[in-house]
């Protein structure tokens, strides 16, 4: 059985906190090293503490704007191999922007009600200590719904099918698991990802900085599905 995954939680509602710690405990894959209420006690029990990863409130004291977000980047900057989970009661565009403007590695942005649904939970946990992105789906959609497709936007030229693709490896799923989502191979999802990569204008570039490359741009400019133009024109 692996180690249990050492967790630093912030949350400045006492209840939603010790709800989280305990929820999480419960099911002995995760210690809880420290539960903090500010965005300056989760920086000071990071640095002492070195946990795998940190679970942190978007808004937190002083504020209640994006302390979190600023605290996320600092752990990233500062221990690279710490991930961040963000919790949020609402799917906010411009947070999502916020957080993932530095890159998409080893952070987590999820709405608060995730916190009930453990096995979720625990798979962004993982994925994040393991230097992956999770994106809640119902952010995902909120994102695709948000900007209308012009005919010079990004995305204009991707198919239906490499839309998809960028969609779920925005939620910072592997080529593998896109394709058992998809229901294809993953010979296919790669030759997707590769065009994807081409059409958007960064064949050149590595390849961890084109999927976050590719991840930035679906997320700023995510069309809004519609059956006209080259995005429904594709398939496998």
């Amino acid at each position: 059985m692996p180690d249990p995954l050492r967790v630093v939680i912030a949350e400045d509602h006492y209840l939603v906190r010790e709800g989280t710690r305990r929820l999480l405990e419960d099911t002995g894959d995760v210690q809880v090293l420290a539960a903090v209420g500010t965005a300056g006690e989760l920086l000071d029990a990071v640095a002492r503490l070195r946990p795998d990863v940190v679970i942190a409130d978007i808004r937190m004291p002083p504020g209640h704007h994006t302390e979190g977000i600023t605290a996320a980047h600092a752990i990233r900057a500062a221990h690279p191999g710490i991930g961040v989970v963000m919790l949020s009661q609402h799917a906010n565009e411009h947070y999502a922007f916020d957080l993932f403007r530095r890159g998409t590695d080893g952070l987590a942005y999820l709405l608060k009600e995730r916190i009930g649904e453990l096995d979720e939970l625990l798979r962004a946990l993982r994925e994040v200590a393991a230097g992956r992105s999770v994106v809640d789906p119902r952010i995902v959609e909120v994102l695709m719904g948000s900007h209308a497709r012009t005919a010079d936007a990004p995305l204009a030229a991707l198919t239906r099918r490499e839309l998809d693709v960028l969609r779920h490896m925005a939620q910072g799923k592997t080529n593998r698991s896109i394709a058992e989502s998809l229901t294809l191979s993953e010979s296919t999802i790669e030759k997707h990802v590769n065009s994807t990569f081409a059409k958007l204008g960064l064949a050149e570039e590595p390849q961890l900085h084109r999927r976050v490359s590719a991840v930035l741009a679906y997320l700023r400019h995510a069309p809004a599905p519609g059956p006209e133009g080259p995005a429904a024109s594709g398939g496998v």
